[in-house]
């Protein structure tokens, strides 16, 4: 009797032994939860479609879904609808972090310049 072929570890890390079903990207997922993520981008991409249009018609949850959304990819908590890890998360992590928490602080910095400019100008004329 002849064995059954055996998968090469090459097609079982790139489908996650799931037949025909590939991995999500880590950095498409986050570039798509941070950019797009009021509109559901991210859970499309993931296939989680209810979620998605859910978000989309939150607008996000008002802001605050989208930010736990994209807290979930940087921490490798989200998954896509058939359950894999997103391909590339341990790779990619650090770089992603470092430049969501940077943008983050520029971000706080560049409101309280602008709010001590407009008061500084409000106070002079």
């Amino acid at each position: 009797m002849t064995s059954a072929p055996q998968q090469s570890t090459q097609e079982t890390s790139a489908y996650d032994g799931q037949a025909g079903s590939a991995q999500k990207s880590f950095l498409i997922t986050w570039i798509l939860a941070w950019l797009l993520g009021m509109f559901g981008a991210d859970r499309f991409y993931l296939g989680k479609i209810g979620t998605a249009i859910l978000k989309l018609i939150t607008l996000g949850g008002l802001g605050l879904w989208s930010i736990i959304d994209l807290v979930l990819v940087l921490a490798g908590a989200q998954r896509d609808k058939e359950g894999q890890r997103l391909e590339g998360y341990d790779q990619y992590k650090k770089i992603a972090i470092g430049i969501t928490v940077a943008v983050w602080v520029l971000s706080v910095v560049a409101g309280i310049a602008s709010g001590a400019l407009s008061a500084s100008l409000g106070a002079t004329g």
